[in-house]
């Protein structure tokens, strides 16, 4: 018999809450069980195994944060938007880490696209826009910025940035300023 008040769901927002505290990669069942004063086997009628767990907890974690870069969007274009997006991704990851690192893994073909994955990329795409790109540009420019903003806020996340006295958030603004020039001036294909 399943314990009142508890479902996928519910069990799902407490991962993702494990993980911002402890790591995503401590997210466990017996982890989640003793969260909630439960046997590990009394979770099993609400999540098959840990894949799916942790699979919800991405899930989870990218609608979160296309919900965030939409808001951050709405009414922008242009330089404005690139930093607006670029921002709600950053501040996403320093304040839900452990759901960040949810939403870099990988999912099977069908919970992807079931999942807001594909906002991401049009977002993404609706940013560059504004900079007149066509594809294969469009797929290009839209890799570039997300390898800069994943790897400039996982260096940070992981303290690369602590050993010199220039603040992280001066060198964010001008890596933003450095993405508008390139993508106001893309280089033609060779």
């Amino acid at each position: 018999m399943a314990r009142a008040g508890l479902n996928a769901e519910r069990l799902t927002r407490a991962a993702a809450e494990l993980a911002d505290e402890a790591g995503f990669e401590n997210v466990t069942v017996s982890a989640l069980a003793r969260r909630f004063g439960v046997t590990d086997a009394s979770l099993y009628s609400h999540v098959r195994n840990v894949q799916e767990l942790k699979a919800g907890v991405a899930v989870l974690a990218l609608a979160e944060l296309a919900d965030r870069a939409a808001g951050a969007l709405a009414g922008r274009a242009g330089r404005d938007a690139l930093v607006a997006f670029a921002n709600a991704y950053r501040d996403y990851a320093n304040e839900h880490p452990g759901r960040f690192a949810a939403a870099q893994t990988e999912l099977d073909a069908e919970t992807a696209a079931a999942s807001a994955a594909r906002r991401h990329s049009e977002m993404t795409r609706a940013i560059l826009r504004g900079y007149d790109l066509s594809e294969p540009d469009q797929t290009d420019a839209v890799r570039l910025l997300g390898s800069v903003f994943h790897g400039y806020v996982s260096l940070e996340a992981a303290g690369g940035f602590r050993h010199h006295p220039r603040e992280a958030d001066a060198s964010w603004s001008r890596a933003l300023d450095a993405l508008d020039a390139v993508l106001r001036n893309w280089p033609p294909a060779s």
